[in-house]
């Protein structure tokens, strides 16, 4: 009896710690985003980066300059350098990253192949360089942020690190400076120095992405005026807070903690709000990635 009830009990922690599968709604919402991110990168390559002798980093970059030098589309080499990728990615994050992968590098290649002909959007490098790479940016972060990925680079990096002494962001940024450096030989080192600007803007794009435009910022606050300050909070920003209790280390003595959750426009607000019921309260702010769950949502202020 004993051994059946453990059965049953082992069969049910399995059944809660499978995978939830998506809905057809979140399915089809991953999708359309993909789609769109996938395309957009496409457009940034050829009709900005490409036409000009701009490259990006990573297993695009490589594309690239082997599609420039063996005059193929860039689309194959996307689809066929990328492709080992897919499997990886299926062993070491799941079935839903690699297909979603896989999905956008078909996009990509196709799109790509589709837009080869088209004629530079820009004559300008300068141009080319900075909105290609912000197009580029917006694409690669739109198919992050909706699980997928459009260049193979970064798992082969955290494949890397398992085996070498460095981080998945050395690995990167080593791999990506051998790109470059091969840019120069391939076709000028101003191309070169120019490729390097595209792909930080693209990063830089990247990150606003995945992280959001709706930047959110956490706050400590400490005061003896803790209460005064958090109903100002509450009532003047419309934000919860949290009570939490704390002891200081040198004096010993007791402390009220306000933690609270903001965007980043309501900082300079809060901060005034701080300083007026006490200007020696201790204020620390830093930056979120996400936020979900709780009352973060904003409340109505009346």
């Amino acid at each position: 009896m004993s051994n059946e009830t453990d059965l049953v009990t082992v069969e049910t922690m399995i059944k809660k710690t499978k995978h939830k599968k998506l809905t057809p709604r979140q399915v089809l919402q991953r999708g359309i985003l993909i789609t769109i991110g996938a395309i957009l990168m496409s457009t940034g390559l050829e009709v900005f980066l490409v036409p000009n002798n701009v490259i990006d980093g990573g297993i695009t970059g490589i594309s690239i300059m082997l599609s420039f030098l063996s005059d193929w589309k860039l689309g194959v080499f996307l689809f066929v350098l990328n492709l080992p990728f897919f499997f990886l990615g299926y062993k070491q994050i799941g079935k839903t990253f690699a297909f979603s992968t896989l999905y956008g590098i078909v996009v990509l290649s196709i799109t790509s192949i589709f837009l080869h002909h088209v004629p530079a959007f820009t004559q300008d490098i300068l141009l080319a360089s900075i909105f290609g790479g912000i197009i580029v940016g917006i694409g690669v972060g739109i198919v992050i942020r909706y699980g997928g990925s459009l260049d193979g680079t970064e798992i082969l990096a955290i494949l890397a690190s398992k085996k070498l002494p460095f981080s998945v962001g050395e690995m990167i940024m080593f791999f990506n400076l051998f790109i470059f450096a091969c840019a120069g030989f391939v076709y000028t080192w101003d191309r070169a120095m120019y490729s390097v600007l595209a792909y930080y803007v693209a990063f830089k794009t990247m990150d606003i992405v995945i992280a959001g435009l709706d930047e959110s910022k956490f706050v400590w606050i400490i005061s003896d005026e803790f209460r005064e300050i958090g109903d100002a909070i509450l009532n003047r920003l419309g934000r919860g807070v949290t009570y939490l209790s704390g002891e200081g280390a040198f004096s010993g003595d007791d402390k009220r903690v306000i933690f609270c959750v903001i965007n980043r426009l309501e900082e300079a607000k809060l901060k005034e709000i701080v300083k007026d019921y006490d200007s020696s309260a201790f204020l620390a702010v830093g930056d979120i990635a996400e936020v979900r769950g709780g009352r973060f949502k904003k409340k109505d202020i009346h």
